[in-house]
């Protein structure tokens, strides 16, 4: 029983013996001259940037990241695990990211645009940068790579470049499409670099927006108001309407740069009753059509008697309808 008992401890005490020895072989470096000394001294550049101030502080957190790349580059690189169908190691995305991070990343936002976009190409630098040097440590020397490395390098270097273009492409589109949220109502069906993900949109939103805020304005001016002021009023109509809508536009959608694309614009015609009013609002921008598109809301302004007097009663279709072409002439 005894000796079951000292079997037992025996094995737990050896296991947390093996425990201890793996974790001090990986923290402990093997010479001082190691990937885990630089680990340890970009740590101990951090620690001790946090209690420094001004230009002290800077240089010491430049030294911590120098520190962490090279650790981490010498460690992903003595085994290195290659990327499938690549000579690329993981390793060298790993460090590529860092570097990238120390270079084009601040304090408000660490992963920036120039930080992803430029991944892949500083990750095929780093992989190609070993290929240029024989030996190892102070014993290092330049050397031309063989021509067959050459190529390796080169086709890497190109791929991973027109990744970094595709995906600075990507931010540019996203950007286009926040700053100019009506180009999503087009069809990207004949684009052979665009798939649309999100469902298409029936109606550009910004402009829609003015027609229902230019609606009640317009319905101010005209409705129980004198019959001959009404009439007046539409002689004017281009005028009126379209500084109201620039007002509008300015007012509404100042926070998007394709404010200056939308333009507002009346169209008046008889009808039995009294007189139709269409607003129009309509998109100068880039088109999937050439002739553009627009979105009409119509009005019917008609006269009715109120205490024998002759005023302008109007009314408006609830909803806008959408267009595609080229809006009609002005009469």
């Amino acid at each position: 029983m005894k000796s079951s008992l000292f079997k037992e401890v025996f094995q737990l005490f050896k296991f947390i013996q093996d425990i201890f020895l793996g974790v001090q072989k990986i923290l402990m470096p093997p010479k001082a001259f190691s990937w885990q000394t630089f680990i340890y001294l970009s740590v101990f550049s951090w620690g001790s940037s946090y209690f420094a101030t001004g230009s002290i502080k800077v240089v010491i957190a430049f030294l911590g990241w120098v520190f962490l790349i090279a650790g981490t580059a010498w460690y992903t690189t003595d085994d290195p695990v290659r990327v499938p169908g690549t000579f690329m190691p993981v390793g060298a995305l790993i460090t590529g990211f860092l570097v990238s991070v120390f270079a084009f990343g601040h304090q408000e936002n660490v992963i920036t645009t120039k930080t992803i976009v430029l991944w892949p190409t500083l990750a095929a630098i780093i992989t190609g940068i070993p290929e240029f040097f024989t030996g190892g440590g102070a014993l290092a020397k330049t050397t031309i790579p063989k021509i067959e490395v050459r190529q390796k390098i080169i086709i890497l270097l190109a791929w991973s470049m027109l990744i970094s273009c595709w995906l600075q492409f990507y931010f540019v589109i996203d950007k286009w499409i926040k700053e100019y949220p009506s180009l999503s109502a087009d069809n990207f069906q004949r684009s052979t670099f665009l798939v649309r993900i999100e469902p298409k949109t029936n109606k550009p939103q910004n402009g829609n927006i003015i027609l229902n805020k230019i609606q009640p304005e317009i319905e101010k001016q005209i409705s129980n108001k004198a019959w001959s002021e009404v009439e007046r009023w539409l002689l004017e109509a281009n005028q009126q309407v379209g500084n109201l809508g620039k007002l509008l536009i300015d007012e509404n959608l100042n926070e998007y740069e394709e404010r200056s694309l939308w333009k507002i614009e009346p169209r008046i015609s008889n009808i039995p009753s009294g007189y139709q009013l269409d607003i129009l609002s309509i998109w100068q921008g880039p088109s999937e059509n050439p002739r553009g598109f627009f979105l009409q809301k119509t009005c019917r302004i008609q006269v009715k008697n109120t205490n024998n007097k002759s005023v302008g009663a109007i009314q408006c279709d609830r909803n806008s309808r959408f267009f595609l072409g080229s809006p009609p002439p002005q009469r």
